[in-house]
């Protein structure tokens, strides 16, 4: 399929090259399931005023979008050689934190969830270059797959929300799925 050359401000995003169904697939994704879950959950937004509830769903849908941008080829690549700019990444994510806020609800549980995740991709991107770093991954993410549908009265839609933003963050993000840093260190360890 045909790639577009991605604008350097959308880089972050999308990485430099990105073929049009891969781009509509993400936004897709993330706009259909961020719909879904508002259609699903329409209290998550009431008495709220218009301002939070939308800035809330925006940032939802970013996690949702996120998600599946973090596994396409060429935003995984465009981190594996930037290492500054992935740990610049693991670290503004406080998306999980902001949308309870912004919703009023589950905040401590957001803050737990936000604190394993991103101690967990640091603990993942630690392990870029090595044959272990997806194993690694795989079990930071099950453990935390395992452990938070257990968290006593957790809102369904934060619960959904803290999954997709552990897939994003922990596993989606932090691991080079196609080997690239790898290759530009030399390191097969």
């Amino acid at each position: 399929m045909r790639k577009l050359r991605i604008p350097s401000f959308l880089h972050d995003v999308f990485g430099e090259k990105q073929s049009v169904g891969s781009i509509l697939t993400i936004l897709l994704f993330g706009g259909i399931l961020t719909a879904a879950l508002y259609y699903r959950f329409p209290e998550l937004t009431d008495h709220l005023p218009a301002w939070r509830s939308s800035l809330a769903l925006l940032l939802i849908f970013d996690v949702f979008a996120g998600c599946i941008a973090n596994f396409t080829a060429s935003t995984s690549n465009f981190y594996a050689v930037r290492k500054t700019n992935r740990i610049v990444f693991i670290a503004i994510h406080v998306h999980i934190v902001l949308v309870a806020f912004l919703l009023n609800t589950d905040i401590w549980y957001s803050l737990g969830i936000w604190a394993y995740t991103i101690i967990g991709a640091f603990i993942v991107n630690s392990f870029i270059g090595k044959h272990s770093q997806l194993f690694v991954a795989g079990l930071l993410l099950s453990v935390g797959l395992g452990c938070m549908p257990m968290l006593p009265g957790i809102t369904p839609y934060m619960l959904i929300i803290g999954i997709l933003f552990l897939m994003k963050v922990l596993f989606s993000f932090s691991v080079d799925h196609y080997g690239k840093a790898k290759h530009n260190t030399g390191k097969e360890a």
